[in-house]
């Protein structure tokens, strides 16, 4: 476990921030291990009803550390296997999964959100999915669930030109329920968790399958993404990338072709 990750329990539902500020909640392969223990864990416990994810100091996270891409990269790193385990858990969690949104939810931070029953964000969320800019491609299935959910055109528009949705245009979008304001955020979603955590367990269990449905499909995708996301880190058009990122400059993709 790391500190970066705090995870607590209130009542029935346990809660996972997101805390390293610093670097504005930008996720290591650490901090993806501690989230997929903690939610393997609450999954386990049957005195947990739900889990709630949310951020720290007015972000959710900045998205994955470039540092450990840029590591891949030059080939002195690898795609963190916790990385693929927290994205594998996502579709088979078997408690209700809610996120609380305040600030940038950047890569992951808005992908994972698909796979989540109950979103809330304050009226300064932002959600972005950089991959294309970065020279990798799409992750969490959201090759899948993006098209699916906001159409293949406004799908589109978000992962492959990179713009970026507002609080209202996510809840538009059809992936975040509701707007409310960020001193109330957390107790928002923990309210909705306690409404779920009262309810019969099985008969929760039951409806939320069959509400999600089978998950073969997302997993599958979600391999598909991870062997793309893996070649494309080696890439020259990503090292680049990379490379521009930490020296402040516009990336120049037409050497690297």
């Amino acid at each position: 476990m790391t500190s970066e990750i705090a995870v607590w329990r209130d009542g029935a539902v346990q809660i996972l921030r997101i805390a390293r500020p610093q670097k504005k909640n930008a996720l290591t392969g650490a901090m993806y291990g501690a989230l997929a223990d903690a939610l393997e864990a609450g999954d386990a416990d049957d005195g947990i009803a739900a889990h709630i994810i949310t951020g720290s100091d007015g972000i959710f996270t900045a998205g994955n550390d470039i540092g450990d891409f840029l590591a891949t990269a030059r080939g002195t790193g690898g795609l963190d296997k916790n990385v693929v385990r927290f994205i594998r858990l996502l579709p088979v969690v078997k408690k209700p999964l809610i996120a609380a949104v305040d600030g940038n939810a950047i890569g992951i931070g808005t992908t994972l959100l698909f796979h989540c029953d109950l979103v809330y964000a304050s009226p300064d969320a932002m959600f972005a999915t950089p991959f294309l800019d970065l020279g990798v491609v799409p992750e969490a299935a959201s090759s899948l669930l993006m098209p699916q959910r906001m159409g293949y055109a406004r799908a589109f528009a978000v992962l492959a030109l990179g713009n970026p949705l507002s609080a209202d245009d996510a809840v538009a979008a059809g992936f975040v329920n509701a707007i409310v304001p960020a001193d109330s955020l957390q107790a928002t979603a923990l309210d909705a968790a306690n409404r779920l955590a009262a309810k019969p367990p099985e008969a929760l269990a039951i409806a939320r399958r069959l509400m999600r449905g089978d998950p073969a499909d997302v997993l599958s995708r979600m391999d598909e993404e991870v062997a793309a996301f893996r070649q494309r880190l080696r890439s020259p058009e990503a090292i680049e990338a990379f490379t521009a990122f930490f020296e402040k400059r516009p990336p120049n993709f037409r050497k690297s072709v």
